[in-house]
């Protein structure tokens, strides 16, 4: 260990202990956490493993890669209708890590803490020999039996999804290829749009509530929104019909969509859009829609579901789309 740096003990003191407000994480000064569900809930786990120059880049600044390796955890959470708890988690530090850095990446875990009301209940720290890597597990809870999977999915359901899709694929490909912007002639504004929701995605935790009270299936996007609509058509055992001319886009990716079809196409796939996609019964998509927009979270409905065989149908403008010009997110 160099000079220095803290050792094991003295990281978790100065560091992590901070962080770990909830009685439950014994102020970080044994080996695990006891955790004690509310009266009529249940908790929901979830896990996500970031891997340096995979899910971010080493390069970016320690307060996004912290933020974002919780809020992708948080997006699960709020697809399962949960309100965040806590996490644990597990930091592999590359070999030439530093103290300052260290501090930044703890002062984005709390401020997003402290944004989305929820503390560190314990983990572990490594040194790594392949570069940096977070694990979080994040806990939040749900009302006992309303945990919305996304196997769910009925007939006549129809199919709605958060925010806008795309833009953080459409920033991963302007961070990998310089001249992104310039060749689809984006402007200075959308190029920050872009970027930004690459960098920092921003989950509908607002929206767990109406989640939990409306929708019949949910999960969040995160492989490509058609991958993930495969996935729920799967679990669910129906068809899924998608309308791409129904799928919202911020002006960005509209301006993409007019200069470059095809590249649109991948970015509607591309993955890290973390916004949730929801299968919910005719009668209550009203009630939903309203609900979202006092949350802040507006939802656009792009399909519906009925029974067929399990798969996925895409159309646009009325006419059908060959799946296979889309590809999907692999973490493999």
């Amino acid at each position: 260990m160099d000079a220095d740096r803290p050792g094991e003990f003295e990281l978790i003191r100065r560091f992590f202990a901070p962080l770990a407000k909830d009685p439950g994480s014994l102020g970080l000064t044994d080996d695990a956490a006891v955790l004690t569900p509310n009266q009529g809930y249940d908790l929901v786990l979830t896990k996500d493993v970031l891997a340096a120059d995979i899910h971010f880049f080493a390069e970016d600044a320690p307060e996004a890669i912290a933020a974002k390796a919780l809020r992708v955890n948080l997006s699960d959470l709020a697809a399962k209708g949960a309100r965040p708890r806590g996490y644990l988690m597990g930091l592999s530090l590359p070999s030439d890590w530093t103290v300052d850095w260290l501090e930044r990446f703890c002062n984005g875990l709390a401020a997003d803490q402290a944004a989305y009301d929820f503390h560190l209940y314990g983990g572990d720290t490594v040194r790594s020999g392949n570069g940096l890597q977070v694990s979080i597990t994040a806990i939040g809870e749900v009302e006992t039996g309303r945990a919305v999977r996304r196997s769910g999915a009925r007939p006549g359901d129809l199919l709605f999804v958060t925010g806008t899709i795309g833009d953080a694929a459409a920033g991963l490909q302007a961070r990998l290829n310089p001249d992104f912007c310039r060749d689809h002639e984006l402007t200075e504004s959308e190029e920050a749009h872009i970027l930004d929701r690459y960098l920092l995605p921003r989950p509908c935790t607002r929206l767990a509530g109406a989640v939990a009270d409306y929708a019949s299936a949910a999960m969040d996007v995160s492989d490509g929104l058609i991958a993930d609509c495969a996935h729920m058509a799967r679990a669910s055992a129906l068809e899924l019909t998608i309308d791409l001319d129904r799928v919202p886009l911020s002006p960005a990716l509209a301006h993409l969509k007019a200069k470059s079809p095809e590249t649109l196409a991948r970015c509607l796939n591309g993955g890290d859009d973390y916004e949730i996609l929801m299968a919910v019964p005719q009668e209550r998509a009203e009630t939903l829609r309203r609900a979202a927009q006092l949350a802040g979270c507006p939802v656009t409905q792009i399909g519906h579901v009925r029974k067929g065989e399990a798969g996925l149908r895409l159309v646009d403008a009325g006419q059908p789309v060959d799946y296979r010009r889309f590809a999907g997110f692999s973490h493999f």
